[in-house]
């Protein structure tokens, strides 16, 4: 099989972890690396034995594959244009900054017959992965995700920032309609929304409460799922799970007829992963786990959760 040649546009700090991975991935040549700041460029270049470029327009017509690491407001501009080259293109999360753009992108792709993941990361955390298949039917679900605060992706809010990913979890677990959403959320070092609180109603029933932070003390990247037959606690940083379950017959722990079970996971390389099921997918051996469609979605939910803070409507 000949290898696939590869591009990766924006060598940042995300940026150049792409890099490196598709420079060692096997079945991928990585051709190009492309960042405005030349000297970045250069250096990742260096790293990984690639070209380097300072405009994404270079690699047009010289590579198969793309991975999209721009500042989000540049998104649409680099991804529908190597999709108009003919490129399978990989961009990271947020899909895009607005839904016109997000549109654009996704029937850009489709007209093209390509393929469009998107770098929704966690979903290959391998907690995540491991009990994916015990969730069912969740009636509430509580998600905290907090850091403290880093320059790098100041140029969206919070909710694009962060909460985006338990957005896009959320979304692809609750097979039912969006109801309603309450949010509130206050700037704190940038211009932009660094905290929130949002309450997602789904027509099912279904309550999600989520908060995201990039003003915090401390870590922590945790999902709750409450659903008929059991609790599930999923533990993203230290990759981890916490379940209970009602069994009549459990006697040994606190609380009798409930089963309490704690696994914890090697820690998986979630963008190797991420990667080589983008590159599974172009290759036509699978579709990409999360969709320019699903990333639309997850988008959509994320500004209307901005746009219920910015105009004072909770």
């Amino acid at each position: 099989m000949n290898a696939l040649r590869a591009a990766v546009i924006g060598v940042g700090y995300f940026g150049s972890r792409h890099a490196d991975k598709l420079a060692r991935l096997p079945g991928v040549k990585l051709e190009y690396v492309v960042d405005a700041d030349r000297a970045q460029a250069e250096a990742i270049a260096a790293k990984t034995g690639a070209r380097a470029a300072a405009d994404f327009r270079d690699v047009l017509g010289a590579v198969e594959i793309a991975t999209v690491a721009v500042p989000t407001q540049a998104h649409a501009e680099v991804a529908e244009a190597l999709l108009a080259a003919g490129i399978h293109v990989l961009i990271e999360k947020p899909l895009a900054a607005s839904l016109a753009e997000a549109d654009r992108i996704v029937a850009a792709a489709a007209a093209k017959g390509l393929v469009l993941g998107v770098g929704h990361l966690e979903r290959f955390n391998p907690a995540l992965v491991a009990v994916r298949e015990r969730i069912a039917g969740p009636r509430f679900i509580d998600c905290d995700r907090l850091a403290p605060f880093k320059p790098r992706g100041t140029d969206v809010d919070v909710v694009l920032d962060l909460m985006i990913h338990d957005l896009d979890i959320i979304l692809s677990l609750i097979d039912s309609p969006v109801a309603e959403v309450r949010a509130s959320g206050v700037p704190v070092l940038t211009g932009g929304i660094d905290i929130v609180n949002a309450r997602v109603e789904f027509e099912n029933g279904c309550v999600a409460d989520i908060t995201a932070s990039r003003v915090s003390a401390k870590s922590m990247r945790k999902l709750r799922l409450f659903q008929p037959d059991c609790y599930l606690s999923i533990d993203f940083q230290d990759r981890s799970v916490d379940l209970a379950r009602v069994d009549p017959g459990a006697t040994s722990g606190p609380i009798p007829g409930v089963a309490l079970e704690r696994a914890a996971y090697p820690e998986g390389d979630s963008l190797e992963a991420e990667l080589a099921a983008f590159l599974d997918a172009v290759r036509g051996r699978d579709r990409p786990v999360a969709t320019g469609h699903d990333a639309r979605r997850a988008l959509e939910l994320a500004l209307a959760i901005s746009h219920r803070i910015r105009s004072g409507t909770r």
